[in-house]
């Protein structure tokens, strides 16, 4: 067994963000905790590379639910609770869309003159409502009702994500998330009385939530506005790298076994309950807790031993989810200073076309080109990314991973290179620049980098699609019917909520509360 210990009372599979911050959560409680990354470096895509003497990001770059340091978020205040000690900035604009056929043109910031109290955001007067306003007049009033009826579903979701209430406690202290949680989206923006430019402004994250609006859920856009426009967002001086490895080094501080280049093939279930891993090195190690990284169609396909112990509703309820969306990312750096090169904005959604999300969501089934992409320019939010006089950009896409179905690996790398060149020229003609002259390094990182680098099920970065009948609020409610196997936990973006950096944050600690409640249960 070497360095492994007889029993531990948990094992984690996957020492990315999400598996971290199970670990830590777990080992506050007294647990003595295993976590196996497959990798030697912690973090999963939390993560960065150096190309050329530059440090380069290779994840989204961006984090919710931070606040500033004398007035912290949930994350925030979880990791500066754990020891995990980041230094953090605040990144200078929420986004600027410009979608040249609708005349379309505008820079929105986060901020409101409401106050936060323990999470709860409590209503006031938005600063990106104003800036519509002073575009288009008389939207001032309608906005701002809006985005407070997003911080109201918001707390809500909160409430409810942390203690499970009955019908009528939902009614009378939930009202507005009972009121809007079966209707679409485009089904609520269509009750407010605002011209269609103004809500097509208010889509422009629409390309990291996957679903069309007549499908999204307002529950989770209301969620995702309410946050990204109270607290802002923020990201790491030092890249995803630096939270990463912050989080792996405060594990060890606190006693958490840590190891790398270690893959979990198996987990062993007898009687229907969870008693240990197998490793492809052939190492077996016991505990009757597991937390899974990996997504519940490979767990429950490729690593359950003996197979026969995965009920037909494990799989039933796997092949009902679609997978959420996967990722195009070009990232480069350039020889010239942001403004040199006519970059003027760290966050830009642009459009070829009209905003019409239905007919972008099926560009997305394709291999492009796309005429919807989001640009960052991490110098903006980080000035010392990049040497002196040069500048980081990346050009993203978020299409669905049915789009790659036709690839294969003779025609990989023609497709690679076409995706790219398409998005780079998009963004040139915008900026009216030609960026292909001003390239230093160029990292393009498709589904396949992910499935390839994380495993990730069909090289999924958002777990599974929340849609009008499997979203956030239907996962909480259903989560203990989906106790398939005892002792087993599920953490990662695949878990209850959902996409991005934070939400993997939260669905460690998720995972954690749900093997210490079984613990605690079993302990009687």
């Amino acid at each position: 067994m070497g360095f492994f210990k007889e029993k531990y009372d948990a094992i984690i599979i996957g020492g990315a963000l999400a598996g971290m911050s199970c670990a830590l959560e777990l080992q506050s409680k007294g647990k003595d905790v295993l976590v196996l990354e497959r990798h030697n470096l912690p973090g999963g895509l939390a993560t960065s590379y150096v190309r050329g003497g530059v440090e380069m990001e290779a994840t989204l770059h961006e984090m919710m639910c931070i606040g500033p340091k004398d007035k912290p978020l949930t994350i925030r205040r979880f990791l500066e609770g754990m020891g995990v000690m980041v230094d953090w900035l605040r990144v200078p604009e929420a986004y600027r869309i410009y979608v040249p056929k609708e005349n379309i043109d505008i820079t929105l910031h986060a901020g409101f003159n409401g106050s936060i109290e323990n999470d709860i955001f409590v209503p006031g007067e938005f600063e990106m409502a104003h800036e519509i306003d002073r575009v288009y007049p008389g939207t001032f009033k309608e906005v701002n009702r809006l985005m407070n009826l997003c911080t109201d579903v918001y707390n809500s979701v909160n409430a409810l994500s942390v203690k499970p209430m009955n019908k009528l406690q939902m009614i009378l202290h939930h009202s507005n998330l009972v009121k809007t949680a079966g209707y679409s989206t485009e089904e609520v923006l269509k009750t407010f009385d605002l011209p269609k430019e103004v809500l097509d402004i208010l889509k422009g994250y629409w390309i990291y939530v996957g679903s069309p609006f007549s499908d999204l859920p307002f529950t989770i856009y209301a969620v995702l506005m309410g946050d990204y426009f109270v607290g802002g967002s923020y990201v790491c001086k030092e890249f995803s790298h630096e939270l990463s490895l912050r989080m792996q080094e405060r594990c060890m501080d606190l006693g958490v076994q840590y190891e790398y280049s270690q893959n979990v093939e198996k987990i062993l279930v007898k009687d229907g309950h969870v008693y240990g891993v197998k490793t492809t090195k052939g190492d077996t190690i016991y505990a009757d807790y597991v937390a899974c990284s990996a997504y519940p169609n490979t767990c429950y396909g490729k690593m359950i031993e003996p197979k026969t112990l995965v009920p037909k509703s494990a799989y039933r309820d796997c092949n009902a989810r679609e997978m959420g969306l996967t990722v195009v990312s070009v990232v480069l750096t350039l020889d010239k200073s942001p403004l040199e090169l006519n970059i003027k904005d760290y966050s830009v959604f642009s459009c070829e076309g009209d905003m019409d999300l239905d007919r972008i969501f099926e560009q997305g089934k394709t291999l492009g080109p796309y005429d919807y992409l989001t640009t960052i320019c991490l110098n903006y939010a980080n000035p010392d990314c990049t040497h002196d006089g040069e500048c980081s950009l990346s050009i993203t896409y978020l299409p669905s991973p049915e789009a790659f179905v036709s690839v294969t690996c003779e025609n990989y790398h023609e497709v690679k290179r076409k995706m790219a060149r398409d998005m780079i020229e998009c963004v040139s003609k915008h900026l009216g620049v030609n960026l292909f002259d001003h390239i230093l390094e160029v990292e393009v990182e498709m589904p396949h980098t992910v499935a390839h680098y994380s495993s990730n099920y069909m090289g999924g970065i958002y777990g599974y699609k929340h849609s009008m009948d499997d979203h956030v609020i239907a996962r909480l409610f259903m989560e203990n019917n989906e106790n398939y196997i005892k002792g087993l936990a599920f953490c990662g973006a695949h878990a209850i909520n959902g996409d991005g950096m934070s939400s993997c944050i939260s669905n460690g600690r998720k995972a954690a509360s749900i093997l210490l409640k079984q613990m605690e249960e079993e302990a009687r």
